[in-house]
């Protein structure tokens, strides 16, 4: 049976690149580590073919680089790079929150997405790094669902996605978080709930602004030269 058999191998590839994903995003992958598609076949004890499509998938989505001799390898990301992701996550944000705050959304999945920030709230304060990517992520998945376009929640699920793998190998393991962690999901989506455009873009502008100031430290750390060395 040709469809059900294509179903369950595009699944398959779904699920090794979730899974890959969530490697890299626990730091179990570092950034630069290599692998074969061989190891990770073995490793998730299945056939090379859907291995090499999610490997594939995770490298469009600029997860990982391919190379035709060694295999793959995750990609590095540099404080620059994270920048640039900083800048475009708000312009694009703010453009959501910009067309939500005018129409307006139904009362719904607003609810789901409270109830989202609560969660991502009380992982931010607790420290608790995994139980908070996994919130942040969803929150900012089915906020940016609200928008009714899945290319632009696609896109911007892209963009939180490298700037966590970008952040892991730099939080994991610090007993104190609070520089790190924006903790500002349950006032954005209250000013949602409320159409308040003015506070949803003061929060959003926080957000920018916590993230490069953030960056700004690694670069000093990181410079020769610089504070920290």
């Amino acid at each position: 049976m040709p469809a059900s058999g294509a179903v369950t191998r595009s699944t398959l590839r779904q699920q090794i690149a979730d899974a890959l994903r969530d490697e890299v995003l626990a730091g179990r992958l570092q950034p630069g580590e290599e692998f074969t598609v061989k190891q990770i076949a073995e490793g998730y004890g299945v056939s090379a073919t859907p291995v090499r499509e999610a490997l594939v998938d995770l490298s469009a989505q600029g997860l990982l680089d391919s190379d035709q001799h060694k295999g793959f390898r995750v990609h590095e990301f540099s404080v620059d790079d994270y920048c640039g992701m900083v800048e475009a996550r708000s312009l694009v944000v703010d453009g959501i929150f910009r067309n939500l705050t005018h129409r307006g959304v139904c009362r719904e999945p607003l609810l789901s997405v409270r109830r989202r920030a609560e969660e991502a709230g009380q992982a931010s304060r607790s420290g608790n790094l995994d139980i908070l990517i996994g919130y942040d992520l969803r929150f900012w998945r089915e906020l940016a669902a609200l928008t009714g376009n899945r290319y632009i929640a696609d896109f911007l699920h892209r963009l939180r996605v490298q700037c966590w793998v970008f952040a892991v190998p730099y939080l994991r393991g610090r007993t104190d978080l609070s520089d790190g962690l924006w903790q500002g999901h349950e006032q954005l989506a209250d000013a949602v709930v409320h159409g308040d455009a003015d506070t949803a873009h003061a929060v959003i502008r926080e957000s920018n602004a916590h993230g490069l100031a953030w960056a700004k430290k690694l670069r000093d750390l990181t410079t020769p030269g610089r504070p920290g060395e």
